[in-house]
């Protein structure tokens, strides 16, 4: 009887310990998917939770905030510094469109959008990432020649192949969302790169001095429109003012000549005086007409004003 009530105690202490193994914890950064007899049941959010304990129900708790890296090319020997990498030639050399080989060197950066999706769909989820990876960068390499893919062409290479691979998931329905695809290295092979080095340094110091020209020319171009535009209004205002003027004197030689006809001796006479005033200061002169009829006897050039002269 003894014997029996230990084993009957064991059995439910067994008993207890397997109904605990229920009580799971799913942490903020993750996602809980529970199957039973292997298939998909239900999924859960952080918190506290009880199932079924194994093997009829099982926890999967995918980390769905954590970006995960991929390298492709190459791969990390040592962290560092300093960094000591390896390169892997079968997966880095790739055909351009010009029928050039180039190394290649790239990551890609992904995270969980689909927990579900993530663990029924696809069995090896790095290795099926990499395989697409690789595939897409091998398209759009083969799609542009070696000049864009040394140079100027390297921000679109990664973001068409960061587009054609996130194709290429969705179709499979992997549940994963790529973060980033970052090219690291990008070089001709062998005993070519130093000469390929060469050639992509020259262009780029090209294309630096096509934005230098650009940016000048962008400077001067408005600032000479700007003074263009600054000489015609000067000039619209110079006419302007000179065509008055010429109103003015036009109105003036008028006015005069309505006057000269009504008194012709008298204004003849007073145009006769201003003229010389104008054109005769102060010189040390006195001018005496022939003859001694009319108002004038004698002219003081002296004075500073014949008017007043005439006056006295």
């Amino acid at each position: 009887m003894k014997a029996k009530r230990i084993a009957l105690v064991i059995v439910v202490l067994i008993i207890a310990i397997w109904v605990l193994t229920g009580v799971y914890i799913v942490h903020p950064n993750e996602e809980g998917v529970i199957r039973r007899w292997g298939k998909y049941r239900l999924s859960v959010g952080p918190g506290i939770y009880y199932h079924i304990p194994w093997p009829v129900e099982r926890v999967d708790k995918p980390k769905i905030t954590k970006i995960e890296k991929i390298e492709i090319g190459y791969r990390t020997i040592r962290e560092g510094p300093p960094a000591v990498y390896k390169p892997v030639e079968e997966e880095s050399l790739m055909l351009t469109g010009d029928m050039n080989i180039v190394e290649l060197w790239f990551i890609v950066q992904y995270r969980i959008k689909d927990a579900r999706d993530y663990l029924f769909n696809v069995r090896n989820v790095k290795k099926t990432i990499k395989d697409a990876a690789e595939a897409s960068m091998r398209q759009i390499i083969g799609d542009r020649g070696i000049d864009e893919a040394l140079t100027i062409g390297k921000e679109e290479i990664q973001d068409k192949t960061e587009e054609k691979l996130q194709q290429i998931l969705d179709l499979y329905k992997s549940g994963i969302d790529i973060v980033t695809v970052k090219l690291q290295d990008v070089h001709a092979p062998g005993e070519v790169k130093k000469a390929f080095e060469a050639v992509a340094s020259a262009k780029e110091a090209r294309e630096r001095l096509i934005n230098e020209a650009l940016g000048k020319y962008n400077e001067q171009i408005p600032k000479a429109k700007g003074e263009a535009e600054k000489t015609i209004r000067e000039a619209e205002a110079y006419a302007v003012q000179r065509i008055k003027e010429a109103e003015g004197n036009a109105h003036r030689f008028l006015a005069r000549l309505k006057e000269y006809k009504k008194a012709k001796s008298v204004t003849k006479d007073r145009l006769y005086l201003e003229t010389m005033e104008d054109i005769l200061p102060e010189i040390e002169k006195i001018v005496m007409p022939r003859t001694t009829e009319g108002f004038i006897k004698f002219l003081n050039l002296r004075t500073s004003s014949l008017g007043e002269e005439i006056k006295r």
